[in-house]
């Protein structure tokens, strides 16, 4: 019996450390985009979602819903990340002509903006896949399951832990230790000095946010083997963002860091232990985190 409750702990530890991977990736981005153009961007969660949606359609398109060989496990790998890459271009798109504009008037513009694209990818979403569920599960079922004393988990997940992982220390190197990473610090913390230097601001803010986007997009493409694309999902992992940038600091890259994995482990020991208020309890922690740290454990004023 003790066993038995031991595997089944190291099960629940790997679910909250896969489930905190994907919310790093979208609280990542999410976070990166304020930290260097001070944009709450409500659509972040439906890009998430439609990177999914992308990734889910190509690796269905051209390999079909069955599992394969090595050879076909490889090929679907290789193409599961076109949907981080198309919500890049995507974002590349919205910021100059959607938000370059609004950026001299007041935030409220800019929130209105964003909400309305959340609407509106919602519909286009509908209207490409329609109503139905996407998936890439045959990734999962050809990657088989480990054995975890008398249990099984799936090797898939330990797949996405490690991307996780790789991407957190990628995006910390490339904001703390290039070239690029300095301009992108510099023109967050004084925009017109920045411009008076000779930077290019605008071409900075087009790289930021497409970068932002491609975060959010990676973590729908990572997460659409183990489930499915659905229509709304978009809206629940912006929430969950939201309560994870809360908790760590908006603008703060360690702060998502270690706000997803809080979440994602009071997540997972509340739908184990109080369903009921798994939910009300990940408020309560942020209202907390905001009570005696409004900026969150690792914001800057």
């Amino acid at each position: 019996m003790n066993g038995e409750k031991m595997d089944t702990s190291i099960i629940q530890v790997l679910n909250s450390i896969f489930y905190a991977a994907v919310l790093f990736l979208i609280a990542a981005g999410l976070s990166l985009i304020y930290g260097v153009m001070r944009i709450v961007n409500l659509a972040h969660g439906t890009l998430y979602a439609l990177g999914a949606y992308v990734s889910a359609w190509a690796v269905g398109s051209v390999f079909g819903a069955t599992a394969g060989g090595n050879w076909v496990l490889a090929g679907q790998l290789l193409l599961l990340p076109i949907g981080a890459f198309a919500i890049a271009a995507v974002g590349a798109v919205i910021e100059p002509t959607l938000l370059r504009p609004l950026y001299r008037r007041p935030e409220e513009y800019v929130l209105l903006i964003t909400f309305g694209l959340l609407m509106i990818l919602e519909d286009v979403m509908k209207l490409l896949f329609g109503g139905t569920p996407l998936s890439a599960g045959s990734i999962l079922d050809s990657m088989g399951s480990m054995r975890i004393g008398e249990l099984l988990y799936p090797t898939y997940n330990l797949l996405v832990i490690g991307v996780g992982i790789a991407s957190a220390i990628g995006l910390w190197a490339f904001v703390y230790r290039t070239r690029f990473g300095v301009i992108l610090r510099a023109t967050s913390q004084d925009r017109r000095m920045a411009s008076a230097l000779g930077l290019n601001v605008g071409r900075v803010y087009v790289q930021a946010f497409a970068i932002g986007c491609f975060m959010a997009g990676l973590g729908g493409a990572v997460v659409v083997p183990a489930q499915a694309a659905v229509l709304g999902m978009g809206v629940d992992a912006l929430i969950l963002a939201f309560v994870v940038i809360v908790i760590g600091g908006l603008g703060s890259l360690e702060g998502a860091l270690v706000g997803a994995l809080i979440v994602s482990f009071v997540r997972t020991a509340g739908i184990q232990f109080f369903p009921e208020i798994e939910l009300a309890v990940l408020y309560l922690i942020a209202a907390a985190v905001l009570l005696i740290r409004p900026t969150g454990l690792f914001g800057r004023v």
